[in-house]
């Protein structure tokens, strides 16, 4: 049997095609309407609280935490007012250990630490003078709201929220497993620990990372006030969009649920969309997908995530790599002799090889073999040799694997597609007349800034500066035909390391939403799909700020 046939063989298990993609997204936004009408749903349809997106001049200095995966982030963003920003940031890994700790404690001290240490590394005058007025303060009722750290808590599982700054841990996503905070609100979590440290910092919003995308995808894109939905296809996988309040009717049946901003008639809903259809009716389930599931640490849930994800597209891979290469009747990896190796060798695999690990296989490594486009693909048999311990791996190897990756990264776009459109087409916007182009204003040439400057108009001329590189950092419209038209008037912000590295992502992504009935090659010219960088660290400063015009003066005893 012929390697490379018995790949594509294997690649068309993958196959997700037109009439899966649109009986997914039908039964998609039946799950979404459930998930709005009751809790506990296969689509939690999440709340946020959040009932409007920024339009780009929104100011002050803010902090944020991150916690969406393996790595723990905090920064400080200075919102300047004219959709720019600037950020300060520091990452630490989490310890495998304390992602599966027996309390939620250990968890969150941890988290403070690197808090404190953030704000004594790049904010240090601040933070000591408020230890100076600490230890002076004269008052019972402690730091004032002038003197406190608003900031965003960008918390990426899925949590039932009840206010914009609370929310309890529904179940936990990632690979992280501490029973003990399941039924907690997070928010109090880290704030206790915050305040054991005596740091003038309050969680002044819950942010999941996807709502932090939409917001910064509107903030640093003026006048798109038709964000619709903020998109994380990463490590993990959700959604979170502009919602008709009228259609949140479960609002009614939660508990405690405090006062909220109901002027605007719309909310931001997280769908934690990971877990979508977990019975398993309309998605494909493949041999590897089956057993990739029963050794995960939550088997039977987030089934919808384990087939996009990038945390699972490399173990995806693995798996078929390992069962094509422990087929006899193929010859991945092996060969008869040198004189059937097109480099005269013979392929091994080391002993230790990351092929036979779980989770082995980072989802990198997919990005790189797709983008190969080197004679005699050099690229992906190098990788193999010095990324899996595959040495003299042939060409028709890296043939093989790159047939796989094809298929399996086609398959995680064409079901993200199911989301976006699901999405799309619950908004009703494509039931709307096209938008009129907005006007654009050219940004001034560099002598003109300079005249500002040489005037003294320097406040003028820093902005005008902003507004050139924000131009010419815009992305160029792609000339395929199902790109986004200059009128697109249904913005998406994406985030995540498979939008923005994986070769093709977003291409298969429209070429799947071209194929909806309901939204078709001229509905999917109307849907625009930009980055939203730094959303969770710029996304939950603005929710912070948002919360700061609707909640009562902070007062912390510290």
């Amino acid at each position: 049997m012929a390697l490379l046939e018995e790949a594509k063989r294997v690649a068309a298990e993958f196959e997700y095609g037109p009439d899966q993609v649109t009986r997914a997204v039908k039964e998609f936004l039946r799950q979404m309407d459930e998930g709005l009408k009751e809790p506990n749903q296969t689509l939690s349809q999440i709340p946020t609280f959040v009932t409007s997106v920024p339009d780009g001049t929104e100011k002050g200095l803010f902090l944020a935490v991150d916690l969406g995966g393996t790595n723990f982030r905090v920064c400080s963003i200075q919102l300047h007012g004219n959709a720019t920003f600037t950020l300060t940031q520091s990452k630490i890994a989490v310890p495998h250990e304390l992602m599966v700790a027996k309390t939620s404690k250990e968890l969150f001290s941890f988290l403070a630490k690197q808090i404190e240490t953030f704000l004594k590394t790049h904010h240090l005058e601040r933070f000591e003078a408020n230890t100076r007025r600490r230890s002076t303060v004269s008052t019972a009722e402690g730091y004032r709201d002038e003197n406190v750290f608003r900031l965003g808590f960008t918390f990426s599982f899925p949590v039932q929220q009840v206010g914009i700054n609370q929310g309890t841990l529904i179940r936990w996503t990632k690979g992280f497993n501490i029973a003990d905070a399941v039924g907690k609100d997070v928010c109090v979590l880290l704030q206790t620990e915050i305040d054991a440290l005596k740091l003038p910092v309050k969680v002044a919003a819950l942010v999941n990372d996807t709502v932090g995308t939409l917001m910064a995808r509107a903030y640093q894109s003026p006048g798109k006030s038709n964000s619709l939905l903020g998109a994380i296809f990463g490590t993990g996988t959700n959604g979170a969009y502009v919602e008709k309040l009228e259609r949140i009717t479960k609002l009614n049946k939660l508990e405690g649920v405090t006062n909220y901003d109901k002027t605007t008639g719309e909310m931001v809903v997280n769908t934690e969309w990971g877990s979508f259809d977990n019975q398993l009716s309309v998605l494909p389930n493949t041999p590897y997908d089956e057993a990739l599931d029963k050794e995960s640490v939550n088997p039977g849930i987030q089934m919808f995530e384990k087939r996009v994800s990038g945390m699972f597209l490399g173990e995806i891979l693995r798996r078929a790599i390992l069962a094509l290469s422990q087929n006899v009747e193929v010859q991945l990896f092996r060969d008869v002799d040198s004189s059937s190796n097109d480099i005269h060798s013979t392929t091994t695999i080391a002993e230790d090889s990351p092929i036979y690990k779980q989770w082995g296989i980072d989802t990198s490594f997919l990005s790189l073999v797709q983008g190969d486009q080197s004679k005699g693909l050099q690229i992906i048999r190098q990788s193999l040799d010095r990324d899996l311990g595959v040495s003299a791996a042939s060409h028709e190897d890296a043939q093989a694997v790159k047939e796989l990756v094809a298929a399996i990264g086609r398959r995680s776009a064409r079901l993200s597609a199911v989301a976006i459109g699901a999405v799309v087409i619950a908004s009703g916007r494509l039931d709307k007349p096209p938008a009129a182009p907005l006007p654009v204003s050219q940004p001034k040439s560099a002598g003109q800034i300079a005249e500002d400057a040489k005037n003294l108009e320097i406040g003028k001329a820093i902005s005008e500066t902003a507004e050139k590189l924000q131009a010419s950092a815009a992305p160029l419209l792609d000339e395929s035909p199902l790109a986004a038209s200059p009128t697109a008037d249904i913005d998406v912000g994406a985030d995540g390391s498979l939008v923005e590295f994986y070769p093709g992502f977003e291409e298969y992504i429209r070429e799947a939403l071209s194929e909806i009935p309901e939204i078709g090659p001229e509905g999917v010219k109307r849907i625009s799909i930009g980055i939203a960088k730094d959303g969770s660290g710029v996304g939950a400063a603005l929710i912070a700020l948002v919360a700061g015009k609707t909640t009562p003066p902070l007062i912390i005893d510290l």
